[in-house]
């Protein structure tokens, strides 16, 4: 038995804190339409980050910084029966929509993601994102950067993202599992690579490893967090 009818509307939640520069990018992905709504949960820019939005013909709401606030705010915000979070430097292949009302109309899936595709040249990325995705399917651990879905209802039973300062996406994705499968879908969402261009694939991999190494053996968010802005920071 379907879950959610293939005419549910579609609420795409996108946090933003000074992203002026790629938000163009992601609402142009996006088909604005029947049965489909934009919700830009701003953070506090202070660049043209909602004029952008608002342009685009997103609503815009306003939340405290942080990007499982500014979800959690979008989502209150969202009037559709399937919610898709969406990050301001990634862009959704042409069908998110069908794609993501057929995923949740399986029978025993509680949420979705797409594969992974990281917008930079080179076979170590290349690598890297097989890599990814192979952990997506066979875990079942999309992470935020692959535009995580689901229905309202499971996104309520759950009680929304934990408001953690980091690794709110992969907390949600454990608690979803709890409900049923998490379904990496062939199509891919194409993420921006300036964190790798900036840092590098090494650097970047072993952070982002360790970030997830430290969340697993109990480390608060909050040290986890300081730590990350110091390592991504340029030297």
């Amino acid at each position: 038995m379907s879950t959610v009818p293939k005419t549910s509307k579609l609420s795409v939640i996108i946090p933003t804190l000074n992203e002026a520069g790629r938000l163009n990018a992601a609402l142009e992905s996006l088909r604005m339409g029947r049965n489909l709504e934009v919700i830009v949960a701003d953070g506090g820019s202070s660049d043209a980050t909602v004029a952008i939005a608002e342009k685009g013909g997103a609503r815009v709401v306003s939340s405290r910084p942080g990007r499982a606030f500014q979800q959690n705010a979008g989502a209150a915000a969202a009037t559709g029966e399937i919610l898709l979070f969406l990050h301001a430097d990634t862009r959704l292949p042409a069908d998110f929509a069908e794609l993501s009302r057929a995923c949740l109309c399986k029978n025993g899936v509680a949420a979705g993601a797409f594969s992974l595709s990281i917008e930079l040249a080179g076979p170590a990325i290349r690598f890297i994102e097989r890599m990814a995705n192979l952990r997506s399917r066979l875990l079942q651990r999309p992470y935020g950067d692959q535009a995580l879905f689901m229905t309202r209802r499971n996104f309520a039973r759950i009680g929304g993202f934990p408001e953690i300062e980091i690794m709110e996406d992969f907390a949600l994705v454990g608690k979803l599992r709890q409900l049923g499968r998490i379904k990496t879908l062939p199509a891919a969402a194409t993420t921006s690579g300036r964190r790798w261009r900036k840092l590098g694939v090494v650097r970047t991999t072993l952070i982002n490893q360790a970030i997830v190494i430290g969340y697993l053996l109990g480390r608060s968010p909050t040290s986890l967090a300081s730590w990350y802005r110091i390592s991504s920071s340029c030297r």
